[in-house]
């Protein structure tokens, strides 16, 4: 999986724990995207089997789709909070960890995840 269906299943999955009924235009608006570009992805989702857009346009994770979500989120949450922790800003350490949470190895993670549990 690219990093930008990765940033689309997180953020189907964060917008989902504020409120079950997800749309494309929700998407768009929380990523900053036009509807055409969001539109194109969620087609590429569900081919993949990510998720699944019923009659009323609500978008649901699939267990796959899920998976790779709650991964990304425990990802960008850990990172965050490890960065924050070093001393950087709030702003800043959630958007450094948006980036680095799709690029740091399983063994970078599970150790910062692991310090963080000393802290």
């Amino acid at each position: 999986m690219q990093e930008s269906g990765e940033m689309y299943l997180e953020t189907i999955y964060m917008l989902s724990l504020k409120n079950p009924d997800v749309h494309s235009i929700d998407v768009a608006r929380d990523m900053g995207f036009s509807k055409p570009s969001v539109s194109r992805a969620m087609k590429i989702l569900k081919e993949g089997n990510y998720i699944e857009i019923d009659e009323n346009s609500h978008i649901q994770l699939k267990e796959k789709g899920l998976s790779v979500a709650k991964k990304m989120y425990e990802r960008h949450t850990n990172i965050s909070m490890y960065l924050m922790k070093l001393g950087v800003s709030e702003d800043v350490a959630v958007e450094d960890a948006c980036r680095i949470e799709h690029i740091i190895s399983e063994e970078s993670f599970e150790a910062i995840k692991k310090h963080l549990e000393t802290l």
